[in-house]
């Protein structure tokens, strides 16, 4: 399994900020930003090859289910 943050969502971020910074802003006046989505990525085929279940309410959130 694999929970981390959107890497499309956070490259969007970065473009934001360094719009801003582009257009004169200081770095050290603009907020931190924090992430705002969240990939989950499960691979079933590992978890069997480990005797691992996952449960259902997982495979259905998940984002990505590697088979």
């Amino acid at each position: 399994m694999s929970y981390g943050t959107s890497l499309a969502d956070m490259y969007r971020q970065v473009g934001v900020y360094s719009g801003r910074i582009l257009k004169g802003a200081k770095p050290a006046d603009l907020p931190v930003q924090q992430p705002a989505r969240f990939n989950l990525v499960i691979n079933t085929a590992a978890a069997k090859a480990l005797g691992l279940t996952i449960p259902e309410s997982f495979l259905l959130r998940a984002d990505e289910v590697i088979e």
